[in-house]
């Protein structure tokens, strides 16, 4: 590991008075290291690669297994359909720490920080990147890891639409929905914004709402959303927002979670609002898995070389077709994800 976790911090101040129409001075930090809580894959026999430190075969604590031997065996991390990440930002000697997207499985980022040896009480915020459950589910496990969730979440006001997916020759599934009084009787204080907030001063920035402007990203086209008392289609997920870190000597770390509003429309977007800083590296979900997003591919490689990332690491949902792509295109900024992975950028 790149990073100590170590006691808790005070809760950093949120500031939400961001115009997404200026530009932003984002403050640059020392460095940033972005350990992986919860994706797709696990791969326990990954060499580090680059800015990737990975986890070490055998490590971790053990676990009874009567059809062996001795009876025990490693206790393993868990992969799963979800995303979530933990984000280290250190500046001028202090450190803080963050949580983006809490995977989908109530214990499965808890079991995963235990094992990683991170104490839920170091985190100072949340910030989901929006509301489907892939993405928020953990906060349950978060919740009763902690006495008090004494800290900010920030959302998007969209965040809580009851939503389903609208698939032709399928029923209708709806998707589970965050409940506003479970997280308001945790303790946590909920931000909602639409405009782009800080964290940390301002040395961390979340997008709020993305601009749309490739004009070929589609965010989710199946989606509907009840408003007004029926379904209404609800293509864009708009509470579809990132985080963003300017490392100093580097240029834009930008997480993504699933990256609804489009992956190019996302960098693009964090570029603008930071005076064109340039992108460094691209990590999270780039939702380009299955027939609707993959004849997308190659156009989205051609724009993201425009932004020439050293980093790129694509998670979740973005789908192996997208994956190769971007390895044959980006050989060398190209990194493969895997749970428990620490990027030290």
């Amino acid at each position: 590991m790149c990073t100590d976790h170590g006691p808790a911090r005070p809760p950093a101040p949120v500031l939400h008075d961001v115009e997404p129409t200026l530009e932003i001075d984002l403050e640059p930090v020392d460095s940033v290291v972005v350990t992986t809580l919860m994706d797709n894959v696990i791969d326990a026999l990954m060499p580090d690669q680059g800015p990737a430190r990975r986890i070490k075969l055998g490590g971790g604590p053990r676990r009874p297994a009567p059809v062996m031997v001795d009876g025990m065996v490693p206790s393993p991390l868990i992969a799963e359909h979800g995303f979530s990440v933990l984000v280290t930002v250190t500046k001028g000697g202090t450190e803080h720490r963050f949580l983006y997207d809490t995977g989908t499985s109530p214990d499965g980022i808890i079991r995963n920080m235990s094992w990683l040896d991170i104490d839920p009480g170091s985190i100072e915020a949340v910030v989901c990147s929006h509301g489907h459950f892939d993405h928020t589910t953990g906060l349950d496990g978060l919740i009763r890891s902690l006495s008090q969730a004494n800290m900010p979440v920030l959302i998007h006001p969209d965040f809580w639409h009851r939503r389903r997916l609208v698939i032709p020759g399928r029923d209708p599934l709806e998707m589970p929905t965050t409940s506003r009084r479970a997280l308001q009787g945790a303790g946590f204080d909920i931000i909602e914004e639409r405009q782009p907030s800080f964290l940390f001063g301002r040395s961390v920035l979340i997008t709020g709402e993305v601009a749309r402007t490739t004009g070929y990203e589609p965010g989710l086209p199946p989606q509907q959303a009840w408003l007004g008392g029926r379904w209404e289609p609800d293509p864009l997920v708009l509470d579809d927002q990132a985080m963003i870190v300017n490392v100093a000597g580097h240029g834009l770390v930008v997480i993504t979670g699933c990256g609804h509003a489009g992956v190019v429309n996302i960098a693009r977007y964090a570029r603008r609002l930071c005076q064109d800083v340039p992108l460094y590296a691209l990590l999270g979900g780039f939702h380009l898995n299955g027939p609707a997003f993959e004849p997308l591919i190659p156009r989205v490689l051609t724009d993201l070389a425009e932004l020439q990332p050293s980093v790129l690491v694509p998670a979740h949902c973005t789908g192996w077709r997208a994956r190769h792509a971007l390895a044959a295109r980006f050989p060398d900024a190209y990194v493969p994800n895997s749970v428990g992975t620490s990027f030290c950028l």
